[in-house]
């Protein structure tokens, strides 16, 4: 999104929910505070730092984690009927004149119903408001794998200093044959990790993230994944490096 916005492009996000259902970092919240009000601030501090115009939410409750009681909350995003939540999407798609649309892969990232649900939105929006270019954000498995295995001993210091936190599974993102995009945003990277920390009732100093040392967050973030809907690419073809290739080519034109 930083990278988007420094080119000159304008950047809109769109959450389904406020995150009701996580568990805030002990003590962050005053007295009095619900959870949903602290994250709407930090998202709107987080989307500043990026450079987004414009942060807009759908409306929707937060749905837990797979398996929860909280899945089967009417008002949750999970149980919300997807023609209903596109049609909602679409109208700020037609408003901002959308050229490109981002959203997760079909299993969410790692499995959140919240964020299976916005892949399952995010197409038929874009199908409703005529936006082709749609790009679905991954993790790269393939290389989660490489980077786990070449700071073996980094992750198990980490973890030993925070016996609660859970290693990044294997079944996180998207083998990297299925991937057809990589964004080089190694330059905004301290823009990223500085956006990630306002979401201080999630992410605390303490976390995994924040406690990485800067080149293994560099190496870990430094690039962004996604899939093109409907697309993919040959064996050996290298990766697409923007996201804005229709729009520049129709720019030149």
């Amino acid at each position: 999104m930083a990278k988007s916005a420094a080119a000159g492009h304008r950047v809109v996000l769109v959450t389904a929910t406020k995150g009701e259902e996580g568990e805030p970092v002990p003590g962050v919240l005053g007295d009095g505070e619900a959870l949903w009000e602290r994250r709407e601030v930090e998202t709107h501090r987080s989307a500043e730092v990026l450079g987004v115009e414009r942060v807009e939410f759908l409306g929707y409750e937060d749905s837990g984690m797979m398996g929860e009681p909280t899945n089967e909350n009417p008002a949750c995003f999970w149980q919300a009927d997807v023609e209903v939540a596109a049609a909602r999407l679409a109208t700020i798609l037609r408003e901002v004149d959308a050229d490109v649309v981002t959203i997760y892969d079909d299993h969410g990232g790692y499995g959140h119903p919240d964020h299976i649900q916005v892949h399952r939105v995010g197409r038929r929006a874009a199908e409703m408001a005529g936006v082709d270019s749609v790009f679905e954000a991954t993790m790269n498995r393939t290389r989660i794998a490489q980077l786990l295995s070449e700071r073996t001993a980094e992750l198990e210091a980490v973890l030993e200093e925070n016996p609660d936190m859970e290693s990044p599974g294997a079944d996180f993102g998207t083998p990297e044959e299925f991937i057809t995009h990589a964004v080089d945003v190694s330059a905004f990277i301290h823009v990223k990790r500085q956006s990630m920390m306002c979401h201080e009732s999630q992410i605390s100093d303490e976390s995994f993230f924040m406690k990485m040392p800067l080149d293994a967050f560099a190496a870990a973030f430094g690039t962004e994944w996604f899939m093109r809907s409907g697309a993919s690419r040959a064996t050996g073809e290298p990766f697409g490096d923007t996201l804005f290739a229709a729009v520049v080519a129709d720019a030149d034109a």
